[in-house]
C-alpha cells in the first residue's frame, strides 16, 4: 500500500511518527497524522488551517487529549465504575506537584528510541485513505487522502479533536473532496 503514497503522504506518515516521539506518546495515532497535516504546506494543510486547525492549538489539545488517559475508552471505562480520571489526576498533581503522573525520564527515554506502534485506529485509518482514493477513482494516495481516511470515522481521537475545536468535518471532508477531484482533472 505505501509504494501508492505520494511524497507528501509519505512525509505525513513518517512526520506523525516524530510529533509521537516530540510529545513523548507511546503509540502514534490518528491525532498525530492530523497534526502533521495541519503544519503541511500543501493544500490539505491551507483547507485544514482555513477550517479552525492550526498545528499549535491541534498539539496543545493533543496533548490535554493523550495526557488525561489517551484513550477516551479507558476514561469512560472507569468512569463507569465510579472513577474520575481527570479527578484523579488533578488531586496528584495538587498533592506531588505537575506531572507526577507521567513516565518517569529513564523510562520515557528509551522507549522514545525505540519503535512507537500505530494504533488500530491509525492502521485504520490508513486503510481507509486507500479505499477513499479508489473510491474517487486515483491511483495514487495524497495527503487529502490521509485527511479522509483520519476523519472517517467520529470515533477517531482525530475527528473528536477537529469538533472539538468547532471543525464542521463533514464540511471539510467534502471540501477535501472536491480538492482531490480537480486536482485530478
Amino acid at each position: 500500500m505505501f509504494e501508492r503514497f505520494t511524497a507528501d503522504a509519505r512525509q505525513a506518515v513518517t512526520g506523525a511518527q516524530a510529533e509521537a516521539r516530540a510529545l513523548r506518546d507511546r503509540h502514534i495515532g490518528t491525532e498525530h497524522v492530523l497534526l502533521v497535516l495541519a503544519g503541511a504546506e500543501d493544500a490539505t494543510g491551507r483547507v485544514l488551517r482555513e477550517h479552525g486547525l492550526a498545528p499549535d492549538d491541534l498539539r496543545a489539545r493533543i496533548v490535554r487529549a493523550n495526557r488525561a488517559g489517551g484513550d477516551v475508552l479507558d476514561s469512560d471505562a472507569l468512569r463507569s465504575i465510579g472513577i474520575d480520571l481527570d479527578a484523579v489526576r488533578e488531586a496528584t498533581e495538587q498533592s506531588f506537584g505537575e506531572g507526577a503522573l507521567d513516565v518517569p525520564a529513564g523510562k520515557s527515554d528509551r522507549f522514545r528510541r525505540g519503535h512507537i506502534p500505530f494504533t488500530p485506529q491509525a492502521k485504520k485509518a490508513l486503510e481507509l485513505s486507500l479505499r477513499h482514493a479508489i473510491r474517487l477513482g486515483q491511483k495514487e494516495i495524497r495527503s487529502g487522502h490521509l485527511l479522509l481516511g483520519v476523519l472517517h470515522d467520529g470515533g477517531f481521537l482525530s475527528a473528536r479533536l477537529a469538533t472539538e475545536a468547532g471543525v464542521d468535518v463533514e464540511e471539510l471532508r467534502a471540501e477535501v473532496r472536491r480538492l482531490l477531484t480537480a486536482k485530478a482533472a
